[in-house]
């Protein structure tokens, strides 16, 4: 596998680098204090055994402590460079459609990526680099031809049909 496919490596634009490293400098700044202010305000209500604003507060906070913890480690992951343009190689990044047990009617497309790191919705069908698939296609080319282990232990085939550069 080469360096750019890795699946340690979390590739970013220098844009989704920056937006990153800002949610990340807000949440340790200014919004730990907006949530410690918040459980300090609810522990002046009272009894927290019943304190359903402090326990929110709380649940707020340790969410809030998860996503600094994910964030930390994809930005001490990232590599940063401009976004694969002419590439036809898998990789995170790309758009790649494949077609199932070589039958060109029964395809999919799909991002391969981090629907968090991209900030995408529900809508895009997205892979990760890490998954069954995502592994077995990385670094592979339109014709190319893959068998991967799906998580019920059947094996699947694919070919990789098209592969562009994500566009948001």
């Amino acid at each position: 596998m080469s360096e750019n496919t890795s699946t340690e490596t979390i590739w970013l634009t220098q844009d989704a680098y920056d937006k990153l490293a800002a949610e990340l400098d807000h949440l340790t700044g200014a919004g730990r204090a907006e949530v410690a202010a918040k459980i300090a305000a609810a522990r002046e209500e009272g009894d927290l055994r019943e304190n359903g604003g402090y326990h929110a507060a709380r649940d707020e906070q340790g969410q809030q402590e998860a996503r600094i913890r994910q964030l930390t480690d994809m930005l001490r992951r990232a590599k940063v460079g401009e976004a694969l343009a002419d590439s036809d190689e898998v990789a995170p990044g790309m758009e790649v459609t494949i077609a199932f047990f070589g039958d060109a009617s029964d395809t999919e497309t799909f991002l391969l990526g981090s629907r968090e790191v991209l900030g995408l919705d529900d809508a895009q069908n997205v892979y990760s680099p890490q998954s069954p698939l995502g592994s077995a296609i990385l670094g592979k080319r339109p014709g190319d031809e893959v068998t991967y282990q799906a998580p019920n232990g059947k094996p699947i085939e694919v070919t990789v049909l098209k592969v562009q550069p994500f566009k948001s």
